[in-house]
């Protein structure tokens, strides 16, 4: 077989271990509310949020800004004003957007679309933690002007997601899904 079949061969069979691997984690990611008493560490933490930064995001804005937060008194500061937040995660990552430069950006529809780029944002972060042994769960109960200012995010800078997350402690079972032909149609609504 010559080099290039080879190198073809196994790139091809790579291809196919990193796909089966992305819908491994995609089946086993949990929503984690529970935590070990142990840091992780900031390196990991860079990891999972640049798997964020490479989300999608509309027209390439990027009006988005991430705030890790690691110190546990800072940590117990922002769970007194976020009921979403149980136990005791190892950080919490704040997603915020600068809706001024979205709506500069994209027009009147900026802030929504920025809206959707954190989702898309904090989906990569929670499949990046799940690939790295870590659990998280996205919490949108919090109180939006205590966090920012908690945060020292400059005006016009809001917080739209937090992320809770750490070493688990706990292993949920997987939650019941529709079947995919009660969900999904081809080229119309009811065309199965």
């Amino acid at each position: 077989m010559a080099l290039q079949e080879r190198k073809l061969q196994g790139h091809a069979m790579m291809k196919e271990m990193i796909t089966l691997e992305l819908f491994e984690v995609i089946y086993q990611r949990r929503s984690i509310r529970s935590y070990l008493r142990k840091k992780v560490d900031r390196e990991i933490l860079d990891k999972i949020v640049d798997a964020g930064r490479w989300a999608p995001t509309a027209g390439n804005a990027q009006a988005w800004q991430f705030v890790i937060v690691d110190d546990p008194i800072r940590i117990t500061k922002l769970k007194s004003v976020s009921p979403g937040i149980f136990h005791e995660p190892a950080f919490v990552i704040a997603i915020c957007t600068d809706r001024d430069a979205a709506i500069a950006r994209m027009g009147p529809q900026g802030a929504m679309l920025a809206l959707m780029d954190v989702c898309m944002a904090a989906e990569n972060i929670l499949l990046a933690a799940c690939a790295l042994g870590l659990g998280a769960c996205v919490v949108r109960s919090f109180h939006q002007q205590a966090v920012g200012v908690m945060l020292g995010c400059p005006e016009g800078c809001v917080t739209e997601l937090l992320i809770a997350g750490g070493f688990p402690d706990q292993e949920p079972t997987a939650p019941s899904r529709k079947n995919i032909e009660e969900i999904r149609f081809f080229n119309r609504w009811e065309d199965k």
